[in-house]
């Protein structure tokens, strides 16, 4: 009885935990929306609120009247964040394949090499990476942005231990024999298997790369090119120094596609955390 009654204590002690861990991560974001349809005053006198208010079509007049344009922002982010979301998935996974199915004499030595590379800093080589975009005049071009994704240590170290245990060498050789191709296998064969751990990564490069901010502002000069973290950012001037309204409404808007993308591909992360996670 009393095993019983500690059992129950114990199970209504970790569904409470849980309840307010859930609430404590979501009301930021409940905050922030419900804020975005409140006027500067109602937020300057009760900064939190739990009931909407009745002026969000005002906060996005404001936005749009003052020079702020979601739309374009919207889509240069999407096509920044999609393109090295692909770019980085599609070939970190390649790199992945090559180390666990080849076996080659550089192979431990080159994953050692990646290994290395995840504990330098991206703010390090920032100098000399757009002393190199200046001299070839890319500046404000996307591609600057999206090609880098190419190189993802992290991604390349998570595809590969996800690969070690879940990717079969029996059904890669059982292809050989039937006469596949290289690039076949890996594009029919191993990338379905892969796909619990690409969309777990391709979640957490999509919402790196939208919000990022810091390079994107070091190479963007060309306002028409900004994203939406850079407009964001510039929300915090003269402008909008008393339109909390606005800002938080710019802000929603820049956190609603990561939460539209997260509920889509959401499944997927459990499944590819632990699998990923299983000794090779």
């Amino acid at each position: 009885m009393n095993n019983k009654r500690g059992s129950l204590i114990l199970k209504v002690i970790i569904y409470v935990v849980c309840v307010f861990l859930a609430i404590l991560s979501i009301a930021p974001f409940y905050i922030m929306i419900i804020n975005a349809t409140r006027s500067t005053v109602q937020i300057q006198q009760h900064a939190i609120s739990l009931l909407p208010s009745t002026y969000m079509m005002k906060n996005i007049a404001i936005l749009l009247g003052k020079s702020f344009n979601p739309a374009n922002g919207f889509v240069n982010s999407l096509i920044i964040s999609t393109g090295a979301t692909l770019c980085a998935v599609y070939f970190s996974n390649m790199t992945a394949y090559g180390l666990v199915v080849y076996n080659w004499r550089f192979r431990r030595p080159f994953f050692s090499f990646i290994m290395a590379i995840m504990m330098i800093p991206a703010q390090i080589t920032m100098i000399g990476f757009y002393q190199m975009v200046y001299r070839i005049h890319m500046t404000n071009n996307f591609l600057m942005l999206i090609l880098p994704a190419i190189a993802s240590p992290s991604m390349v170290f998570f595809m590969r231990q996800y690969m070690l245990p879940s990717l079969s060498m029996e059904i890669i050789q059982a292809a050989r024999i039937d006469g596949a191709g290289e690039f076949y296998i890996f594009n029919r064969i191993a990338m379905p298997i892969m796909k619990p751990a690409i969309a777990t990564q391709a979640i957490f490069c999509f919402v790196s790369s939208w919000n990022n901010l810091f390079t994107p502002l070091v190479l963007l000069t060309d306002q028409k090119k900004y994203t939406m973290p850079i407009m964001v950012s510039l929300l915090r001037g003269d402008i909008y120094k008393t339109e909390y309204g606005s800002v938080y409404m710019g802000l929603a808007l820049t956190v609603l596609p990561l939460i539209v993308v997260y509920l889509i591909l959401s499944r997927y992360i459990i499944s590819g955390v632990a699998l990923g996670g299983v000794k090779g």
